[in-house]
């Protein structure tokens, strides 16, 4: 694992072996791992510690997106603290409460919150009855969630320097919907190059099909990772 990389790699699978092969063959430049509610569903604390026993110990950014009443959060937050996750996520829209009663169960753990999914466009935003702009959403979310102890807000890299602008500037802000210039969209609305989500003040990339689908994972991280040093 590369202490000083903001790669997060997202392990998305529900196969053991194919997370295994992918720590082994990328630590040298990801920062941290990303597994998500299709891994913890097969495998839960187990398959986590499995990967841990194989592959050396490595920051975990554990997905969960939890959203629930907070008693449910608050139990569920309490059931992942053994693991210490580096990172667990919530969504912004669960409330203030919600939010509290996941960050009082982590002392160890950042609480970081979803504000809204980078798969959503304006349209999507409408349709499921959010009013306003996404941009406005996102800093009303976080605000909120800041205010009730997350440590880190997740939001599209185009919504990074409105809210460096809008946040204390200790909270992290970890941007998904990262893909190199020449990778596809794929089921992403708002996207930024690698770069540009650093330069605009993202802490911390999202990453994974265009280095999990890669023939080479390993030199896809690597590349991906030297091009944050390019001018």
């Amino acid at each position: 694992m590369n202490p000083d990389s903001p790669l997060i790699l997202a392990l998305d699978t529900t196969k053991i072996d194919e997370a295994k092969r992918m720590i082994l063959e990328t630590r040298e430049s990801i920062g941290i791992y990303k597994i998500g509610l299709e891994f913890y569903l097969a495998h839960g604390k187990a398959g986590i510690a499995h990967l841990r026993q194989s592959c050396g110990d490595f920051k975990l950014f554990l997905d969960l997106k939890l959203h629930d009443i907070p008693n449910t959060v608050s139990k569920s937050a309490h059931a992942v603290a053994e693991i210490e996750p580096t990172i667990l996520t919530v969504h912004a829209a669960g409330g203030a409460a919600m939010i509290k009663a996941a960050v009082d169960e982590l002392p160890k753990s950042k609480v970081a919150a979803v504000t809204i999914l980078t798969s959503l466009d304006s349209t999507s935003v409408t349709e499921i009855g959010f009013a306003g702009s996404i941009s406005d959403l996102v800093v009303k979310l976080a605000k909120l969630s800041v205010n009730n102890g997350a440590a880190a807000i997740v939001c599209s890299p185009h919504e990074v320097a409105l809210l460096r602008n809008a946040l204390p500037s200790h909270t992290l802000l970890i941007t998904p919907g990262v893909r190199p210039a020449d990778s596809a969209a794929n089921d992403q609305s708002r996207t930024m190059t690698p770069l540009q989500a650093r330069q605009a003040g993202a802490d911390y990339l999202v990453i994974g099909r265009p280095i999990t689908a890669s023939s080479n994972p390993g030199q896809g991280a690597a590349s991906i990772l030297a091009s944050l040093t390019e001018r």
